[in-house]
């Protein structure tokens, strides 16, 4: 017995031929969820992901046909492989099953060694189809992610910040901005060599990543030693304590390198656009330039410190 363990859904409104796919198909080692026609098929697929789904063609409510060409315009995450059961062998039966969005097709009755010879080719191309999805979502990832750190990077950033705007002027929350930059960086390279100051940037983003909420707020690389972080629904005081806490982290855990061990400081900008001042900054570069004027006056004022914007429009 193979056991695939693979989820099918099978459609069959022959309460018989449902019973003895299902024995057939669990006997292989498959999971089997049963629909006696294509519109319960089609509720079930709502909330349940099948890889694999055989429906026959001639049904009550919705055939299989229809049934197909619903399924195929249901929001799929994933890729699912159909294979219509028909007693119709005309060619143009066949090409219209398939034009529906059917894979495959078997004639009835049903032989159970080409039923499984089909079923082992959906599985490859299942495979083939996961491979893929896998691939291009590494190629998005390399797209949108700093190479070395593993924060977004600049592009991400200029993209999806003007949607964090819309998104706080749409549900009327605050949305604030952390600009931050490590001081004196420039020495830690010349002093120890790039390599040094690679791992004191990814020293950096692990304890920025540990911080802050998962799925929620997001860092980007705005540029050599700078970081951008986008913290949505926080006020002013959070924007603050989180920016605080990150300077007492990175001061308080310098980075190992080879056998040196490397003291870190690092100065911070902030800035929070509430809904009711929203107007003053209706930009993403507005938002970022106070942040940097935020930033800058931290570095003035001595570094390794956070210096936040006043109010919306203002500098400190």
């Amino acid at each position: 017995m193979a056991d695939t363990g693979i989820p099918i859904l099978l459609v069959d409104d022959d309460r018989f031929m449902r019973t003895v796919l299902c024995q057939t198909l669990q006997d292989a080692g498959y999971r089997v969820s049963q629909a006696a026609n294509g519109k319960e098929a089609l509720e079930l697929c709502r909330s349940t992901y099948f890889p694999i789904i055989l429906t026959d063609w001639v049904m009550p409510e919705m055939d299989g046909i229809a049934f197909c060409r619903a399924f195929r315009e249901l929001a799929a995450e994933c890729y699912t492989y159909l294979i219509l059961l028909t007693s119709q062998e005309g060619k143009e039966k066949l090409i219209e099953g398939l034009e529906a969005g059917a894979d495959e097709y078997l004639i009835k009755p049903v032989n159970e060694a080409e039923l499984m010879v089909r079923l082992k080719t959906a599985r490859r191309i299942l495979d083939l189809e996961s491979s893929l999805q896998k691939s291009l979502e590494e190629i998005k990832q390399l797209s949108i992610r700093d190479a070395l750190t593993g924060a977004f990077n600049r592009g991400y950033l200029d993209q999806h910040l003007p949607h964090e705007i819309r998104r706080a002027d749409r549900y009327l929350r605050d949305l604030s901005l952390i600009m931050m930059d490590l001081d004196h960086f420039k020495k830690i390279n010349d002093t120890w060599g790039h390599q040094a100051g690679d791992a004191v940037l990814q020293h950096c983003i692990r304890i920025i990543a540990g911080t802050i909420r998962h799925e929620v707020d997001w860092v980007a690389r705005y540029g050599g030693e700078e970081f951008v972080l986008v913290l949505p629904e926080t006020d002013r005081t959070g924007c603050k304590v989180v920016a605080e806490r990150l300077r007492s982290l990175i001061e308080a855990a310098p980075c190992s390198f080879r056998s040196a061990t490397l003291g870190i400081t690092a100065s911070f900008g902030t800035v929070t656009r509430t809904h009711a001042d929203s107007r003053a900054i209706n930009s993403p570069d507005q938002l970022l330039n106070l942040a940097d004027q935020c930033l800058y006056a931290a570095k003035q004022a001595g570094r390794n410190r956070v210096v936040a914007a006043q109010r919306e429009g203002t500098t400190p």
